[in-house]
């Protein structure tokens, strides 16, 4: 790195990214007339219109990323009679700061998501808005949406409601400490035992969502699991790329959002409102998982089955964990991408082979995701009988321009982590490392390094084996 020795790592990575975005339309900065119109903006909004309801005083947390600071959604749980749960989702309302069409808005319509890099995030929406007014931080009283779902014993959905609430986080939790407590494996974390009830309510809310995923598995909803990469940094410097893995409280979240996207997406089919609706449609490259599943000695029916993909693949799992991430990854690209499509009233969408749902609205990350802001605004117009704020024709463009962007900004993301892991590795040419074979071709041999979680083709030299 002769042009590069005087830089840190996560300048390098910074400045890839930047590039990598402005090459695929994406935008790295927000603009002056942004900027003007966030300065404009001062403090929570009080008494807002519309909020008809106070939940401050029930056992609200939040469970993510050690490092997230954009909490979208909010999440408690109460015991009914017979075994029924009541789950409530609060989902942070974004639209109350950023109004359709103004300068906020038409930066987060550009790149629709935000762009989780290596070195840096770059947020859809600034973190004035998204890590502070418009996110739900602990101890602070918010306006949220209400998703409220009731669940029969066995997980099944019985009932839902939506509505507005001024809601307050008691507890800012992370994934990994709330996983290590729920399996027996830690204590609870201090925020947990320092609210009283809320170590019930959260064993609570998990076995509930334990229910949900089974019965989902028992309706087709593939159990893959692939290996994640998350960055360590000493200061600016690259140290390490950590395995970052699923795990209970990763699940029990998963759970609970697929619940309330679909809680959304039917609450807008029943006041006859559009929506956009995220679907993976049935495979059609289903005979190449046919033969991937013949390879392993398992066969699989000729049309698309979900159930037995399921099947299949809890088997796949259980006889070579260790590969079972690789051979996720491969059913994944088979199963192809998932997209954003425009359901009209009456209409019926190709639904979500992977999560055997056929309602899926994505609702619950407004300060991440577009669509999500799109859909709150769909969901305040229902409630309140208004017309809808999009004509059908936008939110068609919008759909597309949703499903572009997001697979422009997960390419930024997986180039910015693989000039990352160059980064990592250009000091440790000739060592040897564990692990996995995960293809072979007339182009070559790839593999998948244990540790660091890596992936790259084989390359032979005088000097040994390293990774490319």
């Amino acid at each position: 790195m002769t042009d590069t020795d005087d830089r840190s790592h996560r300048s390098i990575l910074r400045s890839l990214a930047h590039r990598a975005m402005l090459d695929r339309k994406l935008i790295p900065d927000f603009s002056r007339q942004a900027l003007a119109e966030l300065g404009g903006i001062h403090g929570p909004v009080a008494g807002v219109e519309g909020v008809t309801r106070d939940l401050r005083n029930l056992l609200w947390c939040s469970i993510d990323n050690d490092d997230s600071r954009d909490l979208d959604q909010l999440a408690v749980a109460e015991a009914l009679p017979g075994g029924a749960v009541k789950v409530l989702i609060a989902i942070a309302d974004v639209d109350v700061f950023v109004k359709k069409r103004s300068a906020l808005d038409d930066h987060a319509r550009q790149n629709t998501t935000s762009i989780y890099t290596v070195a840096e995030t770059f947020p859809m929406l600034p973190e004035k808005l998204s890590t502070n007014l418009t996110s739900l931080n602990m101890e602070v009283d918010r306006a949220a949406l209400v998703l409220e779902m009731v669940l029969a014993e066995e997980g099944s959905l019985q009932g839902s409601d939506l509505y507005r609430a001024t809601v307050r986080n008691r507890a800012q939790l992370t994934y990994n400490s709330v996983a290590g407590w729920l399996d027996g494996n830690g204590p609870a974390p201090q925020r947990i035992s320092a609210v009283n009830g809320l170590a019930e309510n959260l064993r609570l809310q998990d076995r509930i969502a334990r229910k949900m995923k089974a019965l989902r598995r028992l309706q087709g909803a593939l159990d893959l699991e692939t290996v994640e990469a998350r960055p360590v940094f000493d200061g600016d410097e690259l140290k390490d790329l950590a395995a970052d893995n699923r795990n209970a409280a990763k699940d029990l979240i998963e759970d609970f959002m697929i619940a309330a996207n679909g809680v959304a997406a039917r609450y807008l089919a029943s006041k006859k409102f559009p929506s956009l609706r995220r679907v993976v449609r049935t495979p059609k490259r289903w005979d190449r998982i046919v033969e991937l599943a013949a390879e392993r000695g398992s066969p699989l029916p000729q049309e698309p089955d979900a159930k037995a993909l399921e099947h299949f693949l809890a088997s796949a799992k259980a006889a070579d964990p260790l590969r079972f991430p690789d051979l996720s990854l491969s059913v994944i690209k088979l199963l192809g991408a998932g997209e954003y499509v425009l359901e009209l009233p009456g209409g019926g969408t190709a639904g979500h082979f992977g999560l055997a749902v056929r309602d899926y609205a994505h609702s619950t990350a407004p300060n991440r995701r577009y669509p999500d802001l799109i859909t709150q605004r769909l969901l305040k117009a229902a409630m309140t009988g208004s017309l809808p704020p999009y004509e059908n024709d936008e939110l068609a463009a919008l759909a597309r321009h949703c499903t572009e962007s997001e697979d422009a900004a997960k390419k930024v993301e997986r180039q910015v982590l693989k000039s990352a892991a160059a980064l990592l590795l250009e000091s440790r040419i000739g060592e040897l490392f564990d692990a996995v074979v995960t293809g072979a071709s007339a182009k070559g041999t790839w593999v998948r390094l244990l540790n660091p979680p890596i992936e790259g083709r084989l390359e032979s030299g005088s000097d040994g084996q390293t990774t490319e």
